[in-house]
């Protein structure tokens, strides 16, 4: 991802801004559809662009297509699986929204569908454009390109992996034409034109908040869960927050969600205090109604629908406060109107009593229940003297891109979008969504569902940070969201996740200076046509590995606990002498990344030329977050947050630009091969004003993760290897935890065995097995003992073995921690046996794995590596925790190995024999596995 703003000398688009493209092929479904399983064969369809003869565009692969309107704008109005026959889009939106100095635009898009369960064809000819959107000019085609170099260390891979992913990128290009700055200028008539004196999403609390809270249950807070905003509360009792009126503040607008609130007089609402009473506009959803308080009587005014988002608003206007509330922040309903002789002095937004104070039911608070403030805005007089069309004329000189990729033989769409600014003016890109999708839902409730299902979208973006699993998206990058259009769902309470958002939580707030260009981050969507699990997982595992080649990369690694010379000298012998092909200098070790003396940068130059002479990779370990550093250059989180590992720098203050300096020095001049980074950046947002490399809160997210992925990417370009317990993959990682727990290494050994071989198992449904690291402790690691320890390796020969059988028969690598390897000859010459087996497998070991058995100690475990591309198709590992020796008929299902006839069987001592597949593609296979051990069969 490239983060910075990249300077454009030229507008070269000239050719792409006109719709008289050379003569597109016709779209035929059926014709270009793939035969075949993707899975298995490469698809028969590369991916292209092709005409309707309606005049729509289709850009497909014979796998999935995306369909587009290029008139009367662009917008996306078909989103199909071609071998399932599945529709996913049932409603057009915007194809993005870009808010440029405080004014929102969507981008491309169409108005007008009647219902939005699904969508028409005959429908398109009614429907028009957003007049005050950004509107289609023209479009272009390329072959896709390398997001960033990448120095490929083809002796870690099964196999060479395309770099660019092969495939077709559509670029759309938008601007404002006079018709939306019409239309501008009647919004900047409303309150969007007004000045913004507060704007709070909630992202976190604002110190100028005051909570009060009810003390009638321990759970009663302004900041459920730690979500800003979000309010649990007994039913009939009060919790808001409160902060000062401005002076020149004349309207009060909050965003509500009542979620599962069913209250009435103490329903979530807006309020202005004043020196002698309260007026309170809020909602009861217990009545489905709004009701308004005017400082003496309460009036109610029923029809409010019940579950969905409210506008409501209080203005000051002509010693008058009027009250209003609106679904869609456009049209507004009034609820009511009562005179004011002075300035109200605060506002609330919140549960409040009936009268808008702080006080609680006496006997009947009712039960605890959720609703969210989801924003609220302070707004000052318009100003009625400046013309739209000539203060905000620079903003038809900025273009915006929506850019698509589609790959050849994936059923994967990648999209992102850039901004250029050719005005003669800085613009701010406050906000942005990338991607908005209504998607249809894969499943209808009535009632409310505490876990919804979300459509058969799997979604990465390069915006992933805060874990090691890509669950860590929901945090950062994307969102399924409620669709407030869609009033005919079957959801009562219209609370169905079927819309999604690519959008960053923050910002990014940045500044795009004349002749300059601003580019997202990237999202990917893989169109799964199955909902079963292990064809999910294959396909999204696929994707990975496409999108982020260099995750294949999977050296045998050993962590040296010293960073002492003679220490790591000898770890660097030994990985020599057993096929060992890298040793990093870890935690604990002494290793000081952050060291930038000359004698310190000598000394490893000279170990790095060492280990090299040996054919041997050298690296090392730096911690990164959950430190404190001190002196102003820790993040600085709002009220009621906290870092994520509980301390954290902020890599946008002095100490952070100077961290990355001693990176970039350190491994230009001393030439080692792999950076171990823990407690990478997880998202801490920081809202100091004094750091250097961001101006508050709302860049601090953004900026900080440019300046990772920046480095990280500078890594990938020199062959650096990244070992990051983050889910960094998509910004040039190469690998991550496989995920367990450390003091699990403080367990008897033989409970390790089989904890280990559960760990394997469940990483790799989300996880190839060059993606994840294990961790064999050969030293005493969080006590445990001699019943947990190695060491003396000699004197435990079985357990090692059964480890390494673990590991390297699941294709997992493991940080071998400890002064070494091996401690005898016949230590030396077992972790020689597994090195070889591994290095003569490596192709299927690294490829997909199908899960068999789950570990539990009390029958036999297994796993079926799968390579329907290779030679070796197909390695089957099993294992026997139990003590006695057992012979087992198993089912193996050898579908994803591509041999769905017959299969050449190769046990591990080289005996053959051909076994009939059955039709549902499961070779029944008896076998015999001894006490405590394993075996390994080969499929060709």
């Amino acid at each position: 991802m490239r983060q910075e703003l990249i300077l454009t000398y030229l507008f070269v688009y000239i050719l792409s801004f006109s719709f008289a493209q050379e003569a597109l092929p016709l779209y035929e479904p059926t014709k270009v559809k793939a035969s075949g399983d993707w899975l298995l064969y490469q698809a028969n369809q590369p991916a292209a662009l092709y005409s309707t003869q309606d005049g729509h565009l289709v850009l497909g692969n014979g796998l999935v297509s995306r369909s587009f309107s290029i008139a009367p704008n662009g917008a996306t109005i078909g989103v199909d699986h071609l071998q399932t026959g599945e529709s996913f889009l049932r409603s057009v939106r915007p194809e993005a929204e870009v808010q440029i100095d405080g004014i929102v635009f969507e981008v491309g898009g169409l108005v007008g569908q009647p219902i939005h369960n699904y969508l028409l064809p005959e429908w398109l000819e009614s429907m028009e454009a957003d007049p005050g959107s950004f509107k289609l000019q023209g479009y272009r085609m390329a072959e896709t390109k390398e997001r960033f170099p990448w120095k490929k260390r083809e002796d870690w891979m099964p196999k060479d992996m395309p770099w660019p992913v092969p495939g077709k990128e559509l670029v759309f290009s938008y601007k404002l034409d006079e018709a939306a700055l019409e239309e501008l200028g009647k919004r900047l008539n409303s309150d969007d034109g007004r000045e913004r004196l507060v704007n709070d999403t909630f992202e976190s609390l604002r110190n100028e908040w005051k909570r009060v809270e009810s003390d009638a249950d321990e759970r009663s807070s302004f900041i459920n869960e730690g979500k800003a905003g979000e309010i649990m509360a007994l039913a009939n009792t009060a919790v808001y927050a409160e902060q000062s009126v401005l002076p020149q503040a004349s309207v009060f607008i909050a965003r509500i969600n009542p979620g599962t609130d069913k209250s009435s007089s103490w329903g979530p609402g807006i309020g202005l205090v004043f020196s002698d009473q309260v007026v309170k506009l809020n909602l009861r959803p217990g009545d489905e109604a709004i009701g308004f308080f005017d400082g003496y009587k309460e009036l109610i005014v029923n029809g409010l629908s019940p579950g969905v988002s409210v506008w409501l608003r209080l203005e000051l206007r002509d010693n008058k406060l009027l009250a209003s509330w609106s679904y869609d922040n456009n049209v507004w309903t009034q609820a009511g109107e009562v005179a004011y002789t002075q300035s109200p002095v605060s506002v609330r937004v919140g549960k409040m009593d009936p009268t808008g104070k702080n006080s609680d039911h006496p006997t009947a608070k009712g039960q605890l229940e959720r609703s969210r403030i989801e924003a609220f805005y302070m707004l000052g007089e318009s100003d009625g003297d400046v013309s739209p069309l000539e203060a905000y004329r620079y903003l038809k000189d900025i273009t915006v891109n929506v850019h698509y990729e589609l790959y050849d033989g994936l059923p994967v769409f990648g999209k992102w979008i850039t901004v250029e600014n050719h005005s003669g003016k800085t613009i701010t890109l406050n906000t942005f969504k990338s991607e908005i999708l209504a998607v249809t839902e894969p499943e209808s409730h009535v009632d409310p569902t505490e876990k919804w299902l979300y459509p058969n979208i799997t979604v990465e973006t390069d915006y992933n940070f805060g874990g090691m699993t890509a669950e860590n998206i929901f945090r950062s990058s994307i969102a399924w969201k409620t669709d407030p259009l869609y009033l005919t769902q079957v959801n009562y309470e219209r609370t169905t996740p079927v819309l999604l958002e690519v959008a960053p939580k923050y910002g990014p707030e940045q500044e795009i200076l004349p002749g300059s260009t601003f580019a997202s981050y990237r999202a990917w969507e893989l169109i799964h046509d199955s909902w079963e699990r292990e064809r999910k997982g294959l396909e999204h595992r696929r994707m990975i590995r496409a999108m982020a080649p260099w995750v294949t990369e999977n050296p045998i690694l050993m962590h040296v606990r010293s960073a002492e010379t003679e220490a790591v000298k000898k770890a660097i012998d030994q990985s020599a002498e057993v096929g060992f092909e890298m040793v990093i200098m870890t935690f604990g070790s002494g290793f000081n990344a952050e060291d930038d003396s000359e004698e310190n940068i000598n000394r490893i130059k000279s170990l790095v030329e060492y280990a090299h002479s040996k054919g041997v990779a050298l690296g090392g370990y730096s911690l990164l977050a959950s430190r404190r550093i001190g002196g102003g250059h820790d993040v600085v989180m709002p009220e009621g947050m906290t870092p994520r590992f509980g301390n954290s720098p902020c890599l946008e203050s002095e100490w952070g630009h100077a961290y990355f300096r001693k990176l970039y020095n350190l491994y230009q001049k001393t030439g080692m091969d792999v950076f171990e980074h823990d407690g990478s950046y997880p998202g801490d947002v920081c809202a100091a004003e004094h750091h250097p490399g961001h101006r508050g809160l709302a860049d601090s997210q953004w900026n900080q993760y440019s300046r990772i992925a920046d480095f990280y990417q500078w890594s990938r370009s020199e062959g650096i290897y990244l070992n990051i317990p983050d889910y960094y993959f998509m910004a040039g990682s190469n690998k991550t935890a496989m995920g367990y727990r450390e003091t699990n290494w403080s367990l008897p050994r033989e409970q390790q065995e089989i904890i280990e071989r559960q760990n394997i198992f469940d990483g790799t449904w989300t996880k190839t097995p060059s993606m994840g690291w294990m961790f064999v402790p050969l030293v005493e690691y969080h006590g445990g003992g001699k019943a947990a320890t190695i060491e003396p390796l000699r004197d435990h020969l079985p357990h090692y073995g059964q480890r390494m059988a673990n590991l390297f028969g699941a294709g997992v690598q493991a940080t071998y921690r400890g002064p070494q390897l091996y401690d005898a000859p016949e230590t030396k010459e077992l972790v020689e046996h597994w090195v070889g087996f591994y290095k003569k497998h490596r192709e299927v070991l690294d490829a997909d794995i199908v899960h068999l058995r789950r570990p539990d100690g009390r029958d036999w475990d297994g796993i079926l590596h799968v390579n329907p591309s290779g030679q070796e198709k197909g390695l089957l590992m099993l294992y026997n925790p139990l003590d006695q020796d057992i012979r087992r008929t198993i089912q193996v299902p050898v579908y994803y190995t591509g041999l769905h006839d017959r299969v050449l069987v190769e046990d591990q001592w080289g005996q053959t024999t051909s076994v009939e597949v059955s039709r549902d593609y499961y070779l029944p296979l008896e076998v015999s596995l001894p006490k405590k051990g394993y075996a390994y069969f080969s499929f060709k």
